[in-house]
């Protein structure tokens, strides 16, 4: 089935961006995501055996150490199992753009209501109620939630306000001019566009009074894009960056340069900066 056809079948998470484009994502509906949590809790099994071998040889060298330590040592070995479980799901949503490597087989992906990735703050707060959604057994409160809430949202995606989708069968790895060369940005997960190697050139052409007419809100409103960039598809991303440049152009009274209008985005947003941290220096 093509991914359109899917699409239209799948429950929808509509997002209206700032640009006034909708975005659409497919909601993950019970068997993708209970697929995806059994293959992190297999791994972490798998992690455990190996840590239980090697514990197993540390304590009996330590063992009448960890007698005397009595009731602290349990209470500290229940406190380290927590904070493995835990900070599992919480380390790699945070820091893997939302995914662990269970959603990653499936592909599906953690992201705020709104569009925008989610936080460590936010991947702690869903994922500090697991402990909730996992009673008695089998994550059976989660999914009694995930059947009555209309975006399939357990406890814990309720408290953080999060939001488990598919990933687009359409969004393939974006690209990213760097000089004579193209490299694929999902091969850069630490890129900022903002900062990138022509930018700076590119800010050098931009006439300084032309930058002055523009405002915090702009800066903002570029920043957005380019956060959001990676979860549109290129037509999209394409539009967006199109008519924000139209937009940045008009207010500052000169032409979009020719070529891609990112790279117009990233000059201004450079430029900004720059001359921000240059009014702020003694």
């Amino acid at each position: 089935m093509a991914a359109a056809e899917q699409r239209r079948f799948a429950d929808q998470l509509n997002i209206d961006t700032p640009e006034q484009v909708e975005l659409e994502f497919a909601v993950a509906g019970v068997g993708s995501r209970f697929v995806a949590v059994l293959i992190d809790h297999l791994i972490q099994f798998g992690c455990y055996f190996f840590f239980i071998i090697f514990a197993s040889f540390l304590f009996g060298a330590v063992a009448n150490r960890i007698n005397q330590l009595g009731k602290w040592g349990y209470a500290a070995f229940i406190a380290l199992n927590f904070l493995v479980i835990w900070g599992y799901f919480t380390l790699f949503e945070a820091f893997w753009n939302g995914q662990t490597p269970g959603k990653h087989v499936m592909k599906l992906r953690v992201i705020k209501d709104s569009g925008r990735q989610i936080t460590l703050f936010e991947s702690m707060s869903r994922n500090l109620l697991r402990i909730v959604d996992v009673l008695p057994a089998l994550y059976l409160v989660g999914v009694i939630f995930m059947l009555f809430t209309k975006r399939h949202q357990r406890l814990g995606d309720l408290a953080a306000g999060t939001v488990v989708v598919h990933e687009r069968r359409d969004e393939q790895p974006m690209q990213i001019e760097r000089g004579t060369s193209i490299m694929p940005q999902r091969q850069l997960p630490g890129y900022d566009p903002l900062v990138s190697a022509t930018a700076a050139q590119n800010a050098g052409n931009l006439p300084a009074d032309a930058i002055a007419k523009l405002d915090a809100d702009d800066l903002l409103l570029i920043e957005s894009f380019f956060a959001r960039a990676l979860d549109l598809s290129l037509s999209t991303r394409a539009e967006i960056a199109s008519r924000i440049a139209t937009q940045m152009a008009t207010k500052m009274n000169i032409a979009v340069p020719p070529g891609n209008p990112e790279r117009f985005l990233e000059a201004i947003a450079y430029a900004m900066r720059s001359s921000a941290r240059t009014r702020h220096q003694p």
